[in-house]
């Protein structure tokens, strides 16, 4: 029995080291998830975008121009705004190891693209850790409101990608080429 504990504890450890060599920051030494300690993360303004398209079949499209971007549900556009402003401020409700953060700017904003729509989520705080999840989670939620805004249209509207579009004021700042 010993032997077969002294085992696991060396899988687990060279699972464990091989997630720390592969980036993987939510798991512990006994390769358990666990919230990353920022306590010693220098405080910078963090930036992040991201983006979630909403891909409209012609119909839903047409039906949205007409109605001046209004359903019986209200004014599509707006609600998702405040739908993904909420959800930004929320994430650490959504993402369990998220921390919770005192965002300082959300921005959302909605576009006409080909074959939809394309919702950018901005979002800033002064801390110790970055906005990438709160991003991402805005971007996320707007495109799911959009959806739920327009589904008596159609259930063919899809989601996605949604993708990190930049990231600053951390460790690593990051910012996606060319639109693929």
């Amino acid at each position: 029995m010993a032997a077969r504990k002294q085992q696991l504890t060396r899988q687990a450890g060279v699972r464990h080291a091989a997630s720390r060599r592969h980036g993987l920051t939510h798991i512990d030494a006994a390769n358990r998830p666990t919230m990353v300690d920022v306590g010693d993360k220098a405080i910078t303004r963090r930036e992040a975008s991201a983006e979630a398209l909403v891909h409209l079949p012609a119909n839903v499209a047409r039906e949205l121009r007409l109605s001046g971007h209004r359903t019986k549900k209200g004014p599509v556009f707006d609600t998702a705004i405040i739908a993904g402003v909420l959800a930004a401020k929320r994430t650490h409700e959504l993402i369990p190891f998220c921390h919770p953060l005192p965002l300082s700017n959300v921005k959302i904003e909605v576009a006409q693209a080909r074959g939809g729509l394309r919702i950018t989520c901005a979002v800033a705080v002064t801390h110790n850790t970055g906005v990438e999840m709160e991003a991402l989670t805005g971007a996320s939620v707007a495109a799911l409101t959009i959806y739920d805004m327009c589904k008596a249209l159609s259930h063919d509207i899809r989601i996605g990608p949604v993708r990190l579009l930049a990231k600053s004021g951390g460790r690593r700042n990051y910012r996606r080429g060319a639109r693929a």
